[in-house]
Formats: structure tokens, C-alpha cells, sequence
């Protein structure tokens, strides 16, 4: 990690398994924080999630572990109960995704860390807030995208409940959660003092799609239903061309009157259904369709070429095998090759924003327990045969 990351310095305890804790700690991680994964005698379950060439070391875990040293303890003895205490009494962020229930047994209650570190930022990644009654809960994602509103949305637009064929809710708590605790390190460097941080994926979820869908009951009395129309719409998909598919993206006046001109068919500009945004988003699955007619009848090339012409937004539709040769992509440097002497040549996404014009560099995703003794050391613990 080079010394220009702004997170250097920052040492982070993290005891978060599968998806939506990994991706959070590696964010922080990836912006030159220490991130210590505690792991269980078993490992994280994303160690063999996926195509793997060595045990322990499956495509899921490597895709939510980079730029991280890995510790094994069981919590069940002891002693390692007491080295973990002590890591958290060192460290800047404790982070974890343990239902609420069982951390008094494990001695991590917030309080009691809180009263040995008082600097600490203690973040718990939740399924859902304690307050509630829902609070301590078993959650992942498909059970959140469910009760967030994600697969009624895909009811709305297909007619049948389905999830996001993404782990939208990990990835996007992960990512809240790694604000959150930027957020309270930022706040502790003013007042001195630590936090409690908590980030429950149902709430997170739910303001995630009532930031377009709860459109009209916005306002109270409601002005209209839920649910934005021109994202719900049916016809909201790439554009079928001669030869292909195309994404294109018309959105102001001026977009919908250049695109109808260049479509030789200037007259539905000046339809009524279509003059304005107001206009168009009341009557979107009618728009749609008469674009998805105009377009189809020229090539993809035709259309690309046109648009950007007329400085209408347009692409390609990339599948995620073209990714890691798009020319952007490959320009920018975005992806990584790392070479592990047991795993051969990896291809490894890269972190997506610079520092100083840097990008972050990617480090190996650890073995199960890789640094143990290097970690040990570090905070003064005796090792000994369950520590090693």
C-alpha cells in the first residue's frame, strides 16, 4: 500500500464473513487501512464459493478480500477470545455482522469495548436495526431484496416477483457501511472520541429504492402510487437494432427532438404525449415503444454513429466477457494482474477511484490464517498452540 492512501495509518479489526461485511472492510482496505480479517477455524464460507484452483482460496473470497491480512481464531477457547480483545483494544475500527444475541458471549458488547478504547469506532453490519422488531433477525440478501420492495419492482415491470441478478443489498450496505465508518473516524478526529456505528441492510435497502419509487407519496396527502414509470417500464430495456442491440438514452427535450429528427420522423416531437418530461413520463411505455420501432430499423453502427452526432448518450451493450478487454477499461488500468506462485495469473478488478491521480494498488487476498504470527507479534500477544 503506498504511503500517499489516505486510510494509512488505520488499523481495522474485522470479523465479517460472506459478502456485505468483506466488501465494506475492503473498500477500507483498498483506501490503505489495515484490515485484520479475524477468521474461524473453518474460514469465511466465500473460500469456497466458486471456481477455486486451491482450497480456501474460491473466486468469491478473492473478489471481497483484496488488500487484507487474515488471522485464525476460535472464539470458542479462551485464549483467543482474549487475543481478539486485545487486537480491538489496538485498533482504530472493530467491525462485524454478528446477530446482536451472541456477542455478550463472545465479550463484545459495545459498551465494554468502547470503556478499553474509547477511541474506537465500533460498526455493527446488521440485517436490520436492534430497535425494531426485526432487530436480530437472520438476513441475506435474497431475504432483504424481498422485504426492500427489489423483487416487487421486478413484479412491476416483468409481472413476476424476482430477485436482482446481483447481490444488490450486500454490495450496496457494503458500500453505506464503509461511509458510515469513514464518516465516524472523520468525527472522531474532532472530538476525540469513538462511536457506535449501526448499518442495517433492510433500512439501507429501503432508502436505496425509495430514492426514485416512492415518487408520489412523497407528499402527504399523497399525490399519486409508488414507483417511478419510466424505470418500471416494460420497454425499458436495450433497443433491438437490424443487427443487434444498442443502449440509448434520450432524456431532455432537446435529446427526444433531435433523436426523432435524425429518425427521419420529426413528427412525434411534436406530439403532445411527448413535448415535455412531464409529458413523456406519463406516457413512457408509448415512447418507448415508438423508439424501439424507429430503431430497429437501422444497424447498430448506424445508430452509435448517429447519437454521437447528435450528442445523444449511446453504447454498445457489453456482456461481462467483453470486460476485461474493453479499450477504456484497458487505458485506464483498471484491472490488475497478480501472480501467486500456488494459484498461477489472477485477474483482479481494480479499486475504481484515484488518489493524486493514483489508483490504489490490489494486494493478494490472504490465506486462512496467513498472518497470524506476524499479526501476534504486532500487538504483543503471546502465541501459543491455538494461536499459531
Amino acid at each position: 500500500m503506498t504511503a500517499s492512501l489516505p486510510l494509512k495509518g488505520i488499523r481495522v479489526i474485522d470479523l465479517t464473513t460472506v459478502a456485505m461485511g468483506p466488501i465494506a472492510s475492503q473498500w477500507l482496505g483498498d483506501f490503505g487501512a489495515d484490515v485484520i480479517k479475524v477468521e474461524a477455524p473453518a474460514g469465511d464460507s466465500t473460500r469456497h464459493t466458486g471456481p477455486a484452483i486451491e482450497p480456501g482460496m474460491a473466486a468469491m473470497f478473492l473478489s471481497t478480500n483484496r488488500n487484507k491480512r487474515s488471522v485464525m481464531l476460535d472464539l470458542t477457547e479462551a485464549a483467543s477470545r482474549d487475543a481478539l480483545a486485545q487486537m480491538i483494544g489496538g485498533a482504530d475500527v472493530f467491525m462485524h455482522n454478528i446477530r446482536p444475541q451472541k456477542l455478550a458471549k463472545l465479550g463484545l458488547e459495545p459498551e465494554k469495548l468502547i470503556a478499553r478504547n474509547p477511541r474506537l469506532i465500533y460498526a455493527g453490519l446488521l440485517g436490520f436495526g436492534e430497535a425494531g422488531p426485526y432487530g436480530g433477525r437472520p438476513a441475506y440478501d435474497d431475504i432483504i431484496q424481498g422485504l426492500s420492495g427489489c423483487a416487487d419492482l421486478m413484479r412491476r415491470q416483468t409481472g413476476e416477483p424476482q430477485y436482482f441478478p446481483t447481490i444488490t443489498a450486500d454490495k450496496t450496505t457494503g458500500l453505506v457501511a464503509a461511509m458510515a465508518i469513514l464518516a465516524a473516524l472523520t468525527g472522531r478526529a474532532a472530538s476525540g472520541r469513538g462511536s457506535i456505528v449501526e448499518i442495517p441492510m433492510f433500512e439501507t435497502m429501503v432508502g436505496f429504492n425509495l430514492v426514485e419509487h416512492l415518487y408520489g407519496r412523497q407528499f402527504v396527502p399523497s399525490r399519486g402510487e409508488t414507483g417511478y414509470p419510466r424505470v418500471l417500464s416494460r420497454h425499458r430495456r436495450p433497443y433491438r437494432t437490424l443487427d443487434g442491440h444498442i443502449c440509448m438514452m434520450p432524456y431532455t427535450d432537446a435529446h427526444w427532438r433531435a433523436f426523432f429528427a435524425v429518425a427521419d420522423a420529426p413528427e412525434h416531437a411534436a406530439d403532445p404525449r411527448f413535448a415535455t418530461m412531464s409529458a413523456r413520463t406519463a406516457n413512457i411505455d408509448a415512447l418507448y415503444a415508438v423508439a424501439a420501432d424507429l430503431v430497429s430499423r437501422k444497424s447498430s453502427a448506424h445508430w452509435l454513429a448517429a447519437c454521437d452526432r447528435i450528442g445523444l448518450p449511446a453504447s454498445p451493450v457489453l456482456s461481462l466477457d467483453d470486460l476485461a478487454e474493453d479499450p477504456h477499461l484497458q487505458s485506464v488500468g483498471f484491472f490488475s494482474r497478480l501472480h501467486d506462485p500456488a494459484l498461477g495469473e489472477l485477474l483482479m478488478p481494480g479499486v475504481p477511484v484515484l488518489f493524486d491521480g493514483e489508483r490504489p494498488p490490489v494486494g493478494m487476498p490472504p490465506r486462512l490464517g496467513e498472518h497470524n504470527r506476524e499479526v501476534m507479534e504486532e500487538f504483543g500477544i503471546t502465541l501459543n498452540g491455538g494461536l499459531n
